[in-house]
């Protein structure tokens, strides 16, 4: 297959760490307002919680997620990590509006020119952008968030990269992105578009812990994934064989600059194993954890009901 042929779709999902998955969803279910579409465990762990955060359908390109690591310490984006997350919002109103409400709930922010800076409460950062493109918005609904400021799925990342020549080299002879600015990658998808950034990385190392991201995922169709699958694997990059994630299909690889890349199908989604009225509020298991239910749901302990920040229904 030519290059041309072969699309990523932006960004599918982020991955991160948490010490605290209480104060992990009230931070993003409570105060970000975005919907606790997922409420799992670490398939390669299931004695912990993975909690997805999306928009209203859980859809690719606003899904964050988090694995528990229950009292892990404070960590530290370095070389080979992710250290920004961005979003859209719709207008700088928007913006005043998070400034706000972040300030209401003694989270410091700064405005840069056409963005906000917060990091949240383990000190994970994100930066909040106004996008003006044709992308669908991706909006979660919640009780307090007004849809107009509403984050509107992910924008991109920043990320250290201890290579950046050889990152750069992988995004766009690989992975089909485009050199913009210096240190920024356009990926145009036919239906999603992304950016990415590679900043020089800090002298400390990274500590890949708690308020750190721990992979970002591209998306990809269902119909190309296994060519992309052989592309990777070609480029010489050792992706891991396509493993099924129930909710999506998945290959995972480091980028010569040690960023941990996955791309990840945009189907079937989180819809498939629970009514969409009622995504992350009970534990979804995938079915070969079904008979280890009991034992799971002893070890984990409850998380604050996402009930409670969804939206009032109309009467």
């Amino acid at each position: 297959m030519g290059m041309t042929e072969l699309k990523l779709e932006g960004v599918h999902h982020i991955s991160c760490i948490t010490a605290d998955a209480t104060a992990n969803v009230e931070f993003y279910a409570g105060v970000m307002g975005m919907r606790l579409v997922k409420k799992t465990v670490n398939q390669d762990d299931p004695s912990v919680y993975h909690l997805f955060f999306g928009d209203e359908k859980g859809s690719p390109g606003f899904d964050l997620t988090f694995f528990e690591y229950p009292g892990a310490r404070k960590g530290r984006a370095g070389a080979g990590m992710v250290h920004r997350i961005l979003w859209r919002v719709g207008s700088g109103e928007a913006l005043d509006y998070w400034e706000k409400r972040l300030a209401d709930n003694s989270i410091g922010t700064e405005r840069t020119p056409d963005g906000l800076l917060f990091a949240d409460p383990e000190g994970l950062h994100h930066e909040l952008l106004v996008y003006g493109g044709t992308d669908e918005r991706l909006v979660p609904g919640h009780i307090e968030v007004p849809p107009e400021f509403a984050l509107q799925g992910f924008h991109g990342a920043r990320a250290y990269s201890a290579s950046p020549q050889v990152t750069a080299q992988v995004l766009e002879e690989v992975m089909g992105f485009t050199p913009s600015e210096p240190g920024e990658w356009i990926l145009e998808g036919d239906q999603r578009s992304g950016v990415y950034y590679l900043d020089p990385p800090p002298e400390e190392r990274g500590i890949p812990s708690a308020g750190t991201v721990h992979h970002i995922a591209w998306a990809s169709t269902l119909e190309q994934h296994d060519d992309w699958q052989r592309r990777v694997t070609e480029a010489g990059l050792h992706a891991t064989p396509v493993i099924d994630r129930f909710y999506f299909r998945a290959i995972y690889y480091r980028e010569p600059g040690g960023v941990l890349f996955e791309l990840a199908t945009m189907g079937p989604g989180f819809a498939s194993d629970e009514d969409p009225e009622h995504l992350g509020e009970s534990l979804s298991l995938p079915p070969a954890f079904e008979d280890q239910r009991e034992r799971i749901e002893e070890i984990l302990r409850p998380v604050p009901d996402p009930r409670q920040w969804r939206p009032q229904q109309a009467s």
